[in-house]
C-alpha cells in the first residue's frame, strides 16, 4: 500500500483552518511545529512549512526524533539564526530529552541567544509513582529543581516537563502534586494526553488542576501505539483527527476553561523513530493542517 496520503483527504478543513486568525479576546491555539515530524529532513526544507502549518514558531527536536538540534550545532548558532531570520521563523521550543531536567544549564544559555523562551524534557524516574509515593517523590525533586528554576529565571526561559510514561511525573496523582508543589513561574508541565491513555476519563481534569502549570500541550493520543511497525493508515491515528478514538472536544473546553496561552503542538511518533512521518514535506505538512482543522472545529463546538 503507497505510504502518500491523498491531497484530498488531507486537506479536509484546510480552508477553515487557513482562514483568517481569531480576535484576541477570543479563545484559540498557540501552534508551534515538531521539527521532529519531518524526520531528519534539513532545516531549510523544514523552515519554510512553518507558516503553512498556522505555527507561530519551530520546536527543534534532537536525536533520535529529529537531528535538527544537531544541525544547529553543525551549522553554528549564529547560522542558525540567520536561517531563521530568512525564513522569518520564531524559535519556540529547544526539545532535550537525552538532557534530562538537571542537566539544562548550556541548553537554557543556546535559547537565551536565540530569543526562545523554553526548553523541554522528561523528569527521570522513579517511575510511574502514586499516592504517597507521588507525593513524596514529587517534593523531593521539586527542591532539586530550585536551582534550575532560579536559572531558567534568569535565562527568561520556561522548563517544560513532560508527563511520560514510565517517569516520576507520569500517573495522574504525580501530576495533580506537581500543581500542589510547584512554586516557580519558570517550571511548567509539558501535557501529553498520549501517556495518559489508561486515564482517559482524567484528562481534562488533569488539565483543569494544572491551571497555569500547563505550560505546553501535546496534540497526540495513543490511537494504536508507535512501538511496532504498522501500517501508515494505524500509526496516523496518533494525529487528532484522523480517527484515533480520542474526543477532544472536553479536553479543549477545560483548556478552554483555565485560558490555556501555551504552545500546542501537533505531534505523533512514527516508526523507527527518527523517519519522517509521511514520505515528503508537503504531505507532512497536509496532515499537520487536518489536525490543525479538526481542533479548530473542536475550539467552535466547545464555544
Amino acid at each position: 500500500m503507497a505510504m502518500a496520503l491523498g491531497a484530498a483527504a488531507l486537506g479536509q478543513g484546510l480552508a477553515r483552518a487557513n482562514a483568517e486568525p481569531a480576535k484576541k479576546s477570543s479563545f484559540g491555539f498557540q501552534y508551534i511545529l515538531a521539527s521532529a515530524l519531518y524526520g531528519k529532513m534539513k532545516l531549510d526544507q523544514i523552515l519554510p512549512e512553518v507558516a503553512k502549518t498556522g505555527a507561530g514558531a519551530i520546536d527543534i527536536w534532537c536525536l533520535p526524533h529529529g537531528d535538527q538540534r544537531e544541525q544547529v550545532d553543525a551549522m553554528g548558532i549564529d547560522a542558525f539564526g540567520e536561517q531563521l531570520a530568512k525564513y522569518n521563523v520564531k524559535l519556540g521550543v529547544l526539545t532535550r530529552y537525552p538532557l534530562g531536567a538537571l542537566k539544562l544549564g548550556d541548553e537554557m544559555k543556546v535559547a537565551k541567544k536565540l530569543g526562545c523562551r523554553m526548553v523541554l524534557t522528561g523528569t527521570g524516574g522513579p517511575k510511574d509513582v502514586a499516592g504517597e509515593d507521588a507525593k513524596r517523590e514529587i517534593k523531593a525533586f521539586l527542591e532539586k529543581m530550585k536551582p534550575h528554576a532560579a536559572a531558567a529565571e534568569e535565562a527568561g526561559v520556561v522548563i517544560a516537563l513532560e508527563n511520560h510514561m514510565a517517569s516520576l511525573l507520569a500517573t495522574p496523582d504525580s501530576i495533580r502534586y506537581f500543581t500542589e508543589f510547584n512554586t516557580s513561574k519558570h517550571l511548567g508541565v509539558a501535557f501529553a494526553p498520549h501517556h495518559l491513555h489508561d486515564w482517559p476519563s482524567e484528562i481534562p481534569k488533569l488539565i483543569e488542576a494544572l491551571g497555569s502549570n500547563l505550560v505546553f500541550f501535546y496534540a497526540q493520543e495513543h490511537g494504536k501505539g508507535a512501538k511496532q511497525a504498522q501500517p501508515k493508515q494505524d500509526e496516523l491515528l496518533q494525529l487528532p483527527g484522523f480517527g484515533g478514538g480520542l474526543d477532544y472536544r472536553p479536553i479543549v473546553a477545560s483548556l478552554r476553561k483555565i485560558n490555556f496561552q501555551g504552545w500546542l503542538e501537533i505531534f505523533m511518533h512514527p516508526f523507527p523513530r527518527g523517519v519522517p512521518i509521511l514520505p515528503t514535506a508537503s504531505e507532512i505538512t497536509a496532515a499537520v493542517n487536518k489536525s490543525r482543522a479538526y481542533l479548530e472545529d473542536c475550539i467552535k463546538q466547545t464555544a
